[in-house]
């Protein structure tokens, strides 16, 4: 008999970056993120929907933490939006990567991710905004 187990609470589904700050700043790095997401969707994303879905930007100590909380400010504070930021800033927990059939999926997959780009709204909504 085959059962499924309810998900695993808390989890998000997030990328790692690894970077250089000689290179590319934090800043840099969430200001790259905006143009990514829809910062005001507090149930998923475009047609990814749950909690899981929710837009983060995590910080490792407290100087990330306290540029990812006042970048989250200045975006609500811009008016660039009708609607409140919901993005949260989150201790950066353990990361774990997804199965390699999910990595570099829009490269190995193209149709597939370019149709769920159009046909989600995502690339509409950030050609609109940003």
């Amino acid at each position: 008999m085959n059962r499924s187990l309810p998900a695993p609470q808390g989890n998000v589904e997030a990328i790692e970056v690894v970077y250089d700050p000689k290179v590319v700043s934090y800043d840099t790095l969430v200001d790259i993120f905006w143009r990514t997401v829809d910062p005001t969707d507090d149930g998923g994303q475009f047609a990814d929907r749950g909690s899981q879905y929710r837009t983060a930007i995590f910080y490792t100590d407290e100087a990330q933490k306290k540029a990812a909380q006042e970048a989250i400010a200045r975006l609500g504070a811009s008016g660039k939006f009708n609607k409140p930021v919901q993005t949260r800033a989150l201790r950066a927990a353990p990361f774990y990567p997804a199965e390699a059939y999910h990595q570099k999926y829009y490269l190995k997959q193209s149709g597939h991710y370019n149709a769920y780009k159009a046909g989600s709204g995502r690339a509409d909504f950030l050609k609109k905004m940003w």
